[in-house]
């Protein structure tokens, strides 16, 4: 069964704010990339310095069944953070049909912002708003953590 965690979208506030979270809740991120960190992405513009010291993707556990994530947003790639607006359901399926399912029946009607896809971190993922306006993100994790 799929697993769902919040993800919240900063204006360049995420190292700061998942510091903070990391104060309140303990442990440690088992992810924190930036997005000068990316490969190049055909047919985009580089990345200025100030968008690629933003963070790209950074997961904290909270609990046993629950994982806060985050990441800046970027201009750059036309993601604008509006204030009530950012945040996102992620949903972490168990296999790629699974994601697939998921991601086509609760896309159904909505706006569709990234395809399902196989990405340069290793998960299948994909992104859309549904028809009532919730920002969802479908993932399957491809390969093994490390």
């Amino acid at each position: 069964m799929a697993t769902v965690n919040p993800y919240l979208t900063f204006n360049g506030t995420c190292e700061a704010a998942f510091t903070f979270y990391k104060s309140v809740f303990g442990g440690e991120f088992p992810y924190i990339g930036k997005f000068k960190d990316m490969p190049p992405v055909e047919g985009c513009p580089p990345i200025s310095e100030a968008d690629g010291n933003k963070i790209m993707h950074v997961s904290l556990p909270i609990s046993k069944e629950t994982i806060l994530m985050g990441s800046d947003s970027s201009e750059a790639f036309g993601q604008v953070t509006v204030v009530g607006n950012n945040f996102s359901v992620s949903i972490n399926a168990e296999s790629k049909e699974e994601a697939d399912k998921l991601f086509n029946s609760l896309s159904a009607g909505g706006n569709i912002s990234m395809p399902m896809n196989q990405t340069f971190w290793g998960a299948y993922f994909g992104m859309f708003t549904d028809k009532f306006g919730i920002l969802w993100m479908v993932n399957f994790d491809t390969q093994e953590s490390k």
